[in-house]
């Protein structure tokens, strides 16, 4: 059996990264418990398995770690959340949309109540006013793409004569806030439980409200 050499600097690159992404995983999770100004480079460093020169080595200062391990996990919710639109939504969506929509939505939600979401949220919320353009790397551009993606697929079950969408961008956005919009408050920004029973109601509740907006009444 024939065995595979990996030149060595192809290894030295796969290692660097490898240790970058611990870095970035194991800062994410000290903001999260601690908040920035709490946080500390020396216990992102013991959790991360490194010593404290390597995370500024690959990182910088704090403030930069802190934005990118935000936009880090950002970016890791938001690829996770397109892929449920493209499948949950995608070609075999027309053969019954409301089964369609609602498993979008219940997937959607549950992503919405992840704890790794919740603690980002809650790290924007309080260092908004000194992280300002986050605003626009967390939720933004990720939202926007999110909705234009939903935009996408409802225009096509439209264009299927399942939905009556004039501004399939707007039934997106309106579609989005049918989800997340109640769970703030049934979840005290995500410090409370919200059980699956719950979490299925609130999908089943929306997915009612937007057809009876946007379905096709022949």
């Amino acid at each position: 059996m024939e065995s595979t050499i990996v030149p060595a600097g192809r290894s030295a690159a796969r290692g660097r990264i490898d240790k970058r992404e611990s870095i970035i995983a194991a800062a994410f999770t000290v903001f999260a418990n601690r908040g920035f100004a709490r946080a500390c480079m020396e216990e992102i460093a013991e959790v991360a398995g490194v010593a404290k020169h390597t995370v500024y080595n690959h990182l910088g200062d704090k403030e930069s770690l802190f934005r990118e391990a935000l936009a880090t996990v950002a970016g890791d919710m938001m690829a996770g959340n397109l892929a449920v639109v493209e499948t949950s939504l995608g070609i075999g969506a027309a053969a019954d949309p409301e089964s369609a929509l609602h498993d979008a939505a219940r997937q959607l939600l549950h992503r919405c109540c992840d704890k790794r979401s919740w603690a980002l949220r809650r790290l924007l919320y309080a260092e908004i006013n000194h992280f300002p353009d986050l605003l626009e790397v967390v939720w933004g551009h990720g939202a926007s793409r999110l909705r234009e993606a939903l935009a996408d697929r409802l225009a096509r079950l439209s264009l299927a004569g399942h939905l009556d969408t004039p501004d399939p961008s707007e039934a997106a956005e309106q579609f989005l806030a049918l989800l997340t919009g109640p769970m703030e408050a049934r979840s005290h920004l995500g410090t409370k439980a919200v059980d699956d029973q719950e979490l299925e109601r609130v999908a089943r509740t929306a997915v009612r409200t937007f057809l009876m907006a946007y379905g096709r009444r022949d």
